[in-house]
C-alpha cells in the first residue's frame, strides 16, 4: 500500500525542516490515532502530497514543505488546557502558519497550503493553488488511514521516537 520509492528525491526538500527542534518536537504530540504522532502524520501527508504533485507536474517542493508544516501548532490538541482560548479545528492552521513563518522563510504556496489545509471546515479561506488542494486531500486521507490503523510503522530515512516517548533531536 505504501510506496516510498521516491523518498530519496523527497528528503532533500525537507531535511532542513526535519532538523529544526520545533518540527522534531511534533513527534511527542498526538495526532488522530494513539500510535501516530503529529510528526509522523505530517510526514505522511507531506510525502504523499509530494508524490501526487510530482506526478501531475505541480510544485512538489511546496507540497512537501507545506505538507510537513501544515500542523506545526506545537501543542497537545487533545488537552484543552494547552490551548484554552482556541477552537483547535478552526484555528490551528493560523497557529501553524505563524509558527512556520517565525522559523522559516515560506513561499506564497507553502503559506497557502498551511493556512487552507482544513478547507472546507474553515470555509472562509478556500485554496489558493492546486498544491493546497492536494495537501488538504492527503491530510484527510492520512487521517482516515491513521484511524483505521493502515499507516506504516516506519518511514525510510527518518528516525522517529516510539509513540509517547520524548522527541529525538
Amino acid at each position: 500500500m505504501w510506496n516510498f520509492r521516491a523518498y530519496r528525491a523527497y528528503l532533500p526538500l525537507v531535511e532542513d525542516l526535519l532538523a529544526d527542534p520545533a518540527v522534531r518536537s511534533m513527534d511527542a504530540l498526538p495526532q488522530h490515532a494513539p500510535e501516530v504522532s503529529c510528526l509522523r502524520h505530517s510526514l505522511l501527508v507531506s510525502y504523499l502530497s509530494f508524490q501526487v504533485c510530482r506526478f501531475w507536474g505541480l510544485d512538489e517542493r511546496a507540497a512537501a514543505r507545506g505538507g510537513l508544516l501544515h500542523d506545526l501548532y506545537l501543542y497537545n490538541w487533545l488537552d484543552k488546557s494547552t490551548h484554552p482560548d482556541r477552537n483547535h479545528a478552526f484555528e490551528h492552521p493560523r497557529v501553524a502558519l505563524a509558527n512556520a513563518r517565525a522559523r522559516f522563510s515560506l513561499t506564497e504556496k507553502e503559506a497557502d497550503i498551511i493556512l487552507t489545509h482544513m478547507f472546507p471546515l474553515t470555509i472562509t479561506r478556500p485554496y489558493g493553488c492546486l498544491e493546497s488542494l492536494v495537501v488538504s486531500t492527503m491530510d484527510k486521507l492520512c487521517a482516515v488511514a491513521e484511524l483505521l490503523r493502515l499507516v506504516p510503522r516506519t518511514l525510510p530515512g527518518v528516525e522517529l521516537a516510539a509513540p509517547g516517548a520524548p522527541a529525538r533531536r
